[in-house]
């Protein structure tokens, strides 16, 4: 197993960006500054990192797609591979033909979940223990399907999973089945704007997942938008509703506030764009920035976190900080 190169301080890169954050301005509209890559990963061992969830000291989870690992990045250590998922023999796996650990969410104890797309019967959601990094499947998704995006609903105890093929969006209990059972899940949302054109302009349609507010919010990579499906109370999904679109190649993002301007990451273009609530949306980072493909956006206080796992560019896999700035009028 590689040894990673050591992390450039984290914690410490977090409280010096802050530290720099432009005096407020008159616009309510939040800026990023002092974007600085704080991590290099190697791409030939595999380290590309495709999604990440946070600590709460600031330390960084985030799974090294190709490697089949989630990796921690923490402030004061070496970065450590703590859990890898079991490697396929005979995978046939849908858009990428390898077996790839892509989304990743954590829930307050500690547990991680990783969805995993193999082309087999091990595709599906795959949960982390937060002490033993033990992994078990604990939900089967269709081994033709590419389930991408993971969201979870804590208070309702559920997970949503996004499929990038079929252009569906799974509800999956996070506790799992009983036993040694593997749940297989019925689909919570379809639809078109789900799912990938006819032929499809580009590889992935459904991606980037987040529950906010009694809603799933989910990007459309292919068709470059960003769509939000309204929980009911009885846990189905309402109509679809378009929240943004010309978001070219959108993959993972975040929320920047209380508010629903999120940042949002346009993986083939190298941006990362600021959406703001009415749909519009201005491009706030690029490659000149130090952006490779990037794929997921985490936002902890006053830091912004940016995975690049440089997909298509192969070239500088990293991590990525910036200082966010909220502006009040």
């Amino acid at each position: 197993m590689p040894r990673f190169p050591r992390l450039a301080g984290i914690a410490t890169a977090a409280v010096a960006l802050a530290a720099l954050a432009a005096a407020p301005t008159s616009a309510k509209e939040p800026t990023l500054t002092d974007p600085r890559v704080v991590e290099h990963f190697d791409f030939a061992a595999g380290q590309t990192p495709e999604s990440i969830a946070l600590e709460p000291d600031g330390s960084a989870n985030v799974t090294f797609a190709l490697a089949r690992q989630v990796a921690r990045l923490s402030p004061h250590h070496e970065p450590r591979v703590i859990a890898e998922l079991p490697a396929v023999a005979g995978q046939n796996t849908p858009i990428t033909e390898t077996a790839v650990a892509t989304g990743l969410v954590r829930a307050h104890d500690g547990t991680l979940y990783v969805n995993y797309a193999t082309g087999t019967k091990l595709t599906g959601i795959w949960r982390i223990s937060p002490k033993s990094h033990h992994v078990k499947q604990i939900a089967c998704l269709p081994k033709n399907g590419f389930p991408n995006g993971l969201a979870l609903d804590e208070h309702h105890g559920v997970l949503y999973s996004a499929d990038s093929v079929r252009g569906t969006v799974w509800r999956v209990p996070a506790k799992g089945a009983q036993g040694h059972d593997c749940l297989k899940p019925k689909a919570w949302a379809t639809g078109s704007k789900l799912e990938r054109s006819a032929p499809p302009t580009g590889f992935v349609g459904a991606n980037g997942l987040k529950v906010r507010h009694s809603a799933v919010w989910v990007t459309n990579s292919d068709k470059g938008l960003l769509l939000r499906i309204p929980v009911k109370k009885n846990g189905s999904a309402g109509k679809i509703q378009t929240r943004a679109t010309g978001l070219t190649n959108v993959d993972d993002f975040a929320f920047t506030g209380r508010d629903d301007t999120i940042l949002a990451a346009l993986f083939t273009d190298n941006k990362v764009a600021l959406v703001r609530p009415n749909g519009t949306h201005r491009v706030v980072l690029t490659a000149k920035d130090g952006l490779s493909n990037p794929s997921a956006v985490a936002v902890q206080g006053k830091t912004v976190y940016v995975t690049s796992p440089a997909f298509f560019t192969m070239q500088d896999p990293n991590l990525l900080l910036a200082t966010l700035n909220k502006h009040h009028s």
